[in-house]
């Protein structure tokens, strides 16, 4: 009869322990689960990979990696063109402006013409007050580099 009276004393005590802990854990809201995926065949996902690598190395403050990212994803005509927009605009032409956003999101637009189209909605300023920078994004499918970028 012991066994189980010392069995009760210690799981009592174990929730006394455990509730305050219980308690604040539960002020914190839990993080919804999310999964993400991709495939290096598709150029949907090529756009957001560039634009998550993309945002995340100019956030960082990597110098060199921007360049490597741009000559990786980019044709080499879209990123003479994007040089020519940034000495003109004084900002990034990748991103159309001078900061980092919060968040990105991609969203596919439709394929033509050997082209595919995405939408690239950054997300900027507070949580309370966010703006949106809406990006039309045209991939080749043959190459699956990205050709253009320009205000949607």
């Amino acid at each position: 009869m012991r066994l189980p009276v010392r069995l009760a004393a210690a799981a009592l005590s174990l929730t006394a322990l455990i509730t305050p802990c219980a308690a604040q854990a539960a002020d914190r809201p839990e993080p919804p689960a999310q999964v993400r995926e991709g495939s290096p065949a598709s150029t949907v996902d090529r756009v957001a990979d560039f634009y998550g690598a993309y945002i995340d190395t100019v956030a960082d403050g990597t110098d060199r990696l921007p360049d490597q990212l741009r000559a990786h994803y980019l044709t080499p005509a879209l990123q003479h063109r994007l040089t020519a927009w940034e000495n003109a605009n004084h900002a990034d032409g990748v991103l159309r402006a001078q900061d980092v956003p919060r968040r990105w999101k991609v969203r596919y637009d439709g394929s033509g013409t050997g082209h595919a189209f995405t939408t690239v909605v950054l997300t900027w300023g507070s949580d309370q007050h966010p703006t949106y920078t809406r990006l039309a994004v045209q991939s080749d499918l043959r190459t699956k580099l990205i050709s253009d970028i320009r205000q949607a």
